[in-house]
């Protein structure tokens, strides 16, 4: 798998087959915290929707919004042009395309948009390949908001003729795409550096807040000392306000963003690269989730610079 490959910005939306977006049909597998939010985007958008979930109620509320409920995978991608899997783990997707993939017309393009690794990715190539279903992959940078606002960012690599079939419900779903390169996985290796920055970027934020408390100041004074400068950043107030509120509704999920440490240290196994630092994240991360908070959202990581388990806020 080449890592060599010039990241580029996609073209201008078109679909090859010269179809309008309200004809095309997308099956959107798994309505999780990004799941929910793409499928709504794309129903916003005018594409034919059709979503699924393991656990059905989680799916069941876009039907309000005009999606089609589907009991199964394989229901779901009967007869859609483009199936979109936002899934957790590698193992879910995997089975997701063993139940599906006989169902899925010979067209039709699969987006995996799950961040997997790179194993788990290439496990998914060779399944995907052994069914002979049309894949690519598309990473989405972002979280809940983005996801259902259409502002990610797509990270994408794959067969260019099959990322230009798709590129409607790219660009939908997205304020842009970059594509990684041509090779499925190497979109992967790029939203694991792309998550290693907002993992390193939350903690830090938290780390700074924590000591300055700890220091005997009001933590709200760190975001001021930044705020207009070199080295401001929106997303240290965007995450340092619910810090300092205490409050972690998920966003993106703590657990979700250990999974994904894991993931980036797995990945560079045999390179050379020191992981020291994404240990460190790992561990305050890990202390976080310890204390409860696995299932909030990344900015609970504050609660991981508190040696009594809980963050003191003013």
């Amino acid at each position: 798998m080449s890592r060599a490959a010039r990241p580029r910005c996609s073209p201008a939306p078109l679909a090859r087959s010269g179809r309008s977006v309200g004809a095309m049909k997308v099956a959107v597998l798994g309505t999780g915290i990004m799941g929910q939010g793409v499928a709504g985007t794309l129903l916003r958008e005018g594409f034919e929707v059709t979503v699924w979930n393991r656990t059905r109620s989680k799916a069941e509320p876009l039907a309000a919004e005009g999606a089609v409920v589907a009991d199964t995978a394989r229901q779901a991608v009967e007869g859609v042009d483009v199936v979109v899997t936002v899934l957790f783990d590698g193992d879910a997707v995997l089975e997701v395309l063993d139940e599906a993939a006989g169902a899925s017309r010979p067209d039709a393009v699969w987006v995996q948009t799950s961040t997997i690794g790179e194993a788990d990715t290439a496990r998914v190539v060779r399944t995907a390949d052994g069914h002979g279903l049309r894949l690519v992959e598309a990473m989405m940078l972002g979280t809940k908001k983005p996801a259902a606002t259409g502002k990610l960012v797509m990270l994408a690599a794959g067969d260019e003729a099959l990322l230009d079939a798709v590129r409607p419900v790219l660009d939908a779903m997205g304020s842009k795409t970059i594509v990684a390169g041509d090779t499925v996985g190497q979109g992967t290796a790029l939203k694991l550096a792309a998550n290693a920055w907002i993992a390193t970027i939350t903690a830090a934020t938290a780390q700074s807040l924590a000591l300055t408390e700890a220091l005997g100041l009001d933590p709200q004074l760190f975001l001021d000392a930044i705020d207009g400068g070199q080295s401001d950043t929106p997303y240290a107030h965007l995450k340092g306000a619910t810090m300092i509120a205490g409050e972690y509704p998920a966003q993106f999920a703590l657990d979700g963003i250990r999974k994904d440490l894991d993931l980036m240290q797995e990945a560079v196994q045999g390179t050379g690269f020191d992981t020291g630092l994404l240990e460190a994240l790992s561990g305050v991360y890990a202390s976080a989730a310890e204390q409860g908070h696995g299932g909030d959202d990344i900015a609970a990581v504050r609660t991981g610079f508190d040696r009594n388990g809980s963050a003191e806020t003013p």
